[in-house]
């Protein structure tokens, strides 16, 4: 009889799974209780591999169908939890602590070949320009804008940047962050931006290259919409061991949650909580992913008319089991999951373990290695760094 219940319940759960990554096959403008069967796919996968160490103890055979199920929804597991135990990481070099001592010292992947490419992305939250960001004398502004410059990436993708061109009375030259990080630091600038304050500060997105900016571009969503995507095509010139090639990166900035962390935490937290936040929460988690389906849709079509290379960097403000993440990781490769290891979490907040900043790379591309900037604290986001080559087979 126990058993016979427990083969019910593997069956139940091997269904659920079923539907679980189904569900990230649907956008939200079609069905949207899609949206909240997706997220339920890391329980039902635990569950999955809880079932076939019960069945290996009782009856070997049976473990079979889970084992099976798991095996199939492997790429699935790598999406939320990054196992590579016979990845050998691409070596690291030690960056030095700035003179003023108020830069961590953060190990950079280092590209051991011509073709290959270092890209670090980052949301930096406008450099915490705003009052109830700020701390004494701009110190953490300073500090991300120099640690940014002073990075060994070849291509930086910024979200929620901010960037003062003529500086201003009340702030200085504190968030002249494209010269900075642009011409000062050896890089070609490229702002898309969403708009220009009454200083001439512009918000937006930015794109810094070493490699010359031959042709660029902005991809809007909507016309009530801060949120949009950009691109540039980069000409990297020949050198020993590597022939001329232009490539094109993405860079993107969905649909926000708009969720207050306080809120999340007060609905989790009680009954009470949850009768006052939750509803209001799962209407705006709803609305925000729907949002963010159409715009990877958007992206997408932009993507499969790229003749180059691609790289996509940005933050997703979506989970790796939603529709957003499932339609890149079917066009693209997620470099986390490729050469990660881990969960990744990139969210620097009270809320542990989400992966909202991604990097995807097109098949051209060969992931050596990935890695989040955890000790960088100046942003709600931690950096996202990662290493990649032209495969062998793209240049044929």
């Amino acid at each position: 009889m126990r058993r016979s219940f427990a083969f019910k319940i593997t069956l139940l759960v091997l269904l659920w799974l079923l539907l679980a990554i189904a569900c990230q096959q649907v956008p939200g403008t079609v069905f949207w209780p899609t949206i909240f069967g997706a997220i339920t796919t890391p329980l039902a996968l635990l569950l999955t591999g809880l079932l076939v160490l019960y069945w290996l103890r009782r009856n070997w055979r049976v473990a079979l169908l889970p084992g099976l199920a798991l095996g199939l929804c492997w790429p699935h597991v790598q999406r939320g939890l990054a196992l590579h135990p016979l990845h050998t990481p691409p070596s690291a070099q030690l960056q030095v602590k700035s003179a003023k001592g108020n830069i961590p010292a953060s190990t950079f992947f280092t590209p051991q070949a011509p073709d290959e490419l270092l890209l670090l992305s980052a949301n930096v939250r406008i450099f915490n320009v705003y009052g109830q960001l700020r701390d004494p004398n701009f110190a953490s502004s300073k500090g991300f804008i120099r640690w940014l410059s002073q990075s060994p990436a070849d291509v930086l993708c910024l979200q929620e940047y901010y960037h003062e061109p003529r500086g201003s009375q009340e702030n200085g030259s504190v968030f002249k962050a494209s010269a900075y990080i642009g011409p000062q630091s050896g890089r070609h600038p490229f702002v898309s931006k969403t708009l220009t304050n009454r200083i001439g500060a512009e918000f937006g997105l930015a794109i810094f290259s070493r490699f010359p900016i031959v042709r660029r571009g902005t991809i809007r969503f909507a016309r009530s919409s801060h949120n949009h995507a950009m691109w540039a095509d980069l000409a990297r010139p020949a050198t020993p061991g590597r022939r001329a090639d232009t490539i094109r990166v993405f860079n993107l900035h969905l649909q926000s949650m708009s969720l207050e962390e306080n809120d999340i935490v007060a609905a989790a937290g009680s009954k009470k909580g949850f009768q006052q936040k939750g509803r209001n929460l799962l209407r705006r988690f709803r609305n925000g992913a729907v949002a963010r389906g159409t715009q990877v849709d958007t992206v997408l079509a932009r993507i499969a008319r790229s003749p180059y290379p691609v790289l996509l960097a940005g933050d997703l403000n979506d989970l790796p089991y939603s529709y957003t993440y499932d339609q890149l990781a079917d066009h693209l490769q997620n470099a986390w999951a490729t050469a990660g290891t881990g969960i990744g979490a990139t969210y620097n907040g009270r809320l542990p373990a989400l992966r909202i900043d991604n990097q995807f790379a097109s098949r051209h591309w060969q992931v050596l290695g990935c890695r989040v900037h955890k000790e960088i604290l100046w942003s709600d986001h931690f950096p996202v760094e990662a290493l990649y080559r032209i495969s062998v087979s793209s240049e044929q």
